[in-house]
């Protein structure tokens, strides 16, 4: 029997843009570092030197403190810091984080728990500060819990502005959405998520989103069409490998067709070349490549972006059995080119081999970005909140890094080194799987392979795709990396 979860996706606050406040709701406050003290926002006239000395409130972002209010009793202070982007994502975060453990006292001792609060927001608010406040408010309070009981949560957010900043909280409600997703397809259990599951889930996904369509190929239809990286990987699992395409057409598209492809690795054990026990719980998060081309092709479908992306995962979960496949096995791929394994752990290049290999010879898009928790060398390289970015275009390279800036996403660009060609070249097959030399490079190197001249990113998110600890928006387990740069992508072509 199937352990019962989540339903997909999880719910997030709900967000109101209103032009008065509402009797009786607590009140939200933000606070930047002033010269000499604080300054506040509405609603924090009372609110002086004395108090932010007594409180602590110095403004900066991520700080949140209780005020006394005479009509609700509880009136919060959140700093702003100086204002950037990413300080009201941090301060909306930190926010809800608290907002939540005075709920959860508040229950446990028996009192009232209030479920909702307001702002009114300044009048010089941009867009994009609104935009990182409704990210942070979304995604800070996330959690993802098998359980039987239910703590207490922020129900509703009422933002006193502007009517000109809905169509900014609206855009942003759909990112967070489109980040909820990846984050619950990432922390799912395996003994749910097989193959199958998360092929079902990308269908349910896109459920009522007019012009997103979704196709799901079987094992039978993958041996017929030569996915033989595919099929080695999921060949020692009884579960068998799937292949999803998702397309979105618009009727009135703009620039370039993108191709995005995501490893969907449902859980890894190394296969053959089995990982060690220490951190195996955690290859439930090997598919986040693919849940986050998943998510954000439904994302772009929600906003309507007027621009024609096809998004590719291939699914399967890397196990061993007596019908595993072996160091030393030659796989021929979707395109005709050989591979010879060196490594069965390295799984998640051999089927983005045939994913990509389909792209160039099937869908023929303009560009193609693939997404994968590829190499742990990646995440020694550049820590656990920095995505590795290779690209065979320094066009499109800049253009990975200005989305993940917009989306809040941190990218840093490695180099596709001339002198590690020749590792990745094989003595029985066209191309070795995994050569020895810098992990990530020569991933990178051998995918290249397989994207026949066309311009070509690769997002290594190693790293980033789960957290152990809270940080800004991000909470434990898998964070949704690397979605709302996908998005952020295609929406530049279109502008």
């Amino acid at each position: 029997m199937r352990t019962p979860v989540p339903s997909l996706p999880s719910p997030t606050p709900d967000i109101e843009v209103a032009a008065a406040p509402r009797r009786g709701v607590p009140t939200v406050v933000v606070a930047s570092p002033g010269d000499e003290s604080p300054e506040y926002g509405p609603g924090g006239a009372d609110l002086g030197t004395d108090w932010a000395t007594a409180a602590g409130l110095t403004g900066k972002a991520g700080e949140v403190h209780i005020a006394p209010d005479h009509a609700t009793g509880v009136r919060w202070v959140a700093g702003v810091g100086e204002g950037a982007a990413a300080d009201w994502r941090k301060a909306g975060a930190a926010l809800v984080r608290a907002f939540e453990a005075r709920a959860e006292a508040d229950s446990d001792a028996g009192r009232k728990v209030p479920r909702a609060v307001q702002l009114t927001l300044p009048e010089n608010t941009t867009p994009d500060q609104i935009s990182a406040f409704v990210l942070g408010v979304s995604l800070g309070g996330y959690r993802y819990k098998v359980s039987s009981t239910e703590k207490p949560r922020l129900k509703s957010l009422r933002l006193v502005t502007a009517e000109d900043l809905r169509p900014a909280v609206d855009r942003a409600l759909a990112f967070a959405q489109g980040t909820v997703a990846t984050r619950d397809m990432g922390n799912t259990p395996s003994n749910v998520k097989d193959p199958t599951w998360l092929a079902s889930a990308a269908v349910k996904l896109a459920a009522r989103l007019p012009g997103l369509k979704v196709e799901v190929r079987d094992e039978h239809w993958l041996a017929a069409q030569g996915f033989g990286g595919l099929l080695a990987v999921g060949g020692g699992s009884a579960s068998p490998p799937r292949f999803v395409e998702l397309t979105w057409r618009p009727t009135k598209a703009a620039g370039p067709h993108i191709a995005y492809v995501g490893k969907g690795i449902t859980f890894d054990t190394g296969g053959i070349s089995l990982k060690p026990a220490d951190g195996m719980h955690l290859m439930r998060t090997d598919m986040c490549g693919g849940a986050s081309v998943i998510a954000a092709l439904v994302t772009i479908a929600r906003l309507g972006l007027p621009v024609r992306v096809t998004g590719l995962v291939p699914v399967a979960e890397n196990h061993v059995s007596g019908s595993s496949y072996r160091p030393g096995d030659v796989i021929r791929h979707y395109d005709g080119q050989t591979t010879e394994v060196t490594n069965t752990d390295a799984e998640g290049r051999m089927v983005l081999a045939d994913a990509i290999g389909y792209a160039v010879r099937r869908v023929q898009p303009d560009l193609i970005v693939d997404v994968a928790t590829l190499t742990g060398a990646m995440k020694v390289s550049l820590g656990v909140r920095t995505g590795g970015l290779f690209s065979s275009s320094d066009e499109l390279a800049e253009r990975v890094a200005a989305a993940g800036a917009r989306a809040g996403e941190a990218w840093w660009r490695m180099p596709l080194l001339a002198d590690l060609e020749d590792e990745v070249v094989s003595e029985i097959a066209d191309w070795r799987q995994c050569p020895p030399g810098p992990g990530g490079i020569t991933a990178a190197l051998f995918l290249r392979k397989f994207t026949g001249g066309i311009p070509w990113a690769h997002m290594d998110i190693a790293g980033p795709a789960r957290a152990e600890k809270i940080y800004d928006e991000v909470v434990p387990g898998a964070t949704g990396f690397s979605t709302r740069t996908l998005v952020e992508l295609a929406a530049s072509y279109t502008a």
